[in-house]
């Protein structure tokens, strides 16, 4: 009988991306005129507060979620699709060193790298392949007649719940949680770092931060070109 390989789980977005590729995507269809320009009013005002730590990042990353569910209905598919490779493109190298060498040297162990993130799989698709993942699993949307995006969300009882999302990858590519890894930075991925062997909080926001420090986590924080543990 074949041997499972092992898993390595990561998040994405502010856990190997140095920002979210959500937010990257949305600035990029307002910058092509994809979306109209008044599309950023309903983001602004969290984004500016988020900036003057005044406000919270997930009423920020909420707000642009409102503004592309809102926007990407009637949206032709090749139009994200070439926003998220000029994103890609421009952006794919803006990542943290720990997590950007921690899946290189996974890779030479020959983990499965598994990237479980909230953004579009259309521009998952584009970045992860480039930082050596074997699948990755993002928020799908559905496509109506002429290839248009009908604004609603593909199954978001499994992308919204991570450990749903693990327990079919491990099912359909034969994988293991022994020896596992899972790395991420919010409250979302604790459903994620609790099935692991070896969960890491990179860079944890307070609630993670909180909770890891219960569950005594492994917690790492980049800042600038220094790495360190707390």
């Amino acid at each position: 009988m074949k041997k499972k390989q092992r898993l390595a789980i990561f998040d994405v977005d502010g856990t190997i991306f140095r920002s979210s590729l959500l937010i990257q995507v949305v600035n990029k269809l307002i910058e092509v005129e994809a979306f109209p320009k008044e599309a950023r009013q309903i983001f602004a005002r969290e984004e500016e507060r988020w900036l003057d730590r005044e406000g919270d990042y997930q009423e920020y990353i909420d707000a642009v979620v409102h503004t592309f569910l809102k926007h990407l209905k009637g949206v032709y598919y090749g139009v994200l699709a070439d926003a998220a490779e000029d994103v890609v493109n421009e952006q794919w190298k803006h990542t943290y060193r720990y997590t950007r060498d921690l899946l290189k040297e996974l890779k030479k162990k020959d983990y499965y790298l598994l990237a479980v993130s909230h953004s579009p799989k259309t521009v998952l698709d584009k970045f992860c392949p480039r930082l050596g993942f074997d699948k990755a699993y993002g928020t799908m949307y559905e496509i109506g007649p002429q290839d248009c995006f009908t604004g609603n969300v593909v199954d978001p009882h499994l992308i919204y719940n991570k450990s749903n999302i693990i327990h079919r990858a491990i099912e359909k590519e034969g994988l293991s949680l022994a020896n596992s890894i899972g790395v991420g930075d919010t409250e979302s991925d604790i459903p994620m770092l609790e099935l692991v062997a070896r969960p890491i909080c990179f860079n944890p926001n307070m609630k993670l931060y909180r909770y890891a420090k219960l569950k005594k986590w492994k917690v790492v924080v980049e800042r600038k070109d220094v790495v360190y543990e707390l």
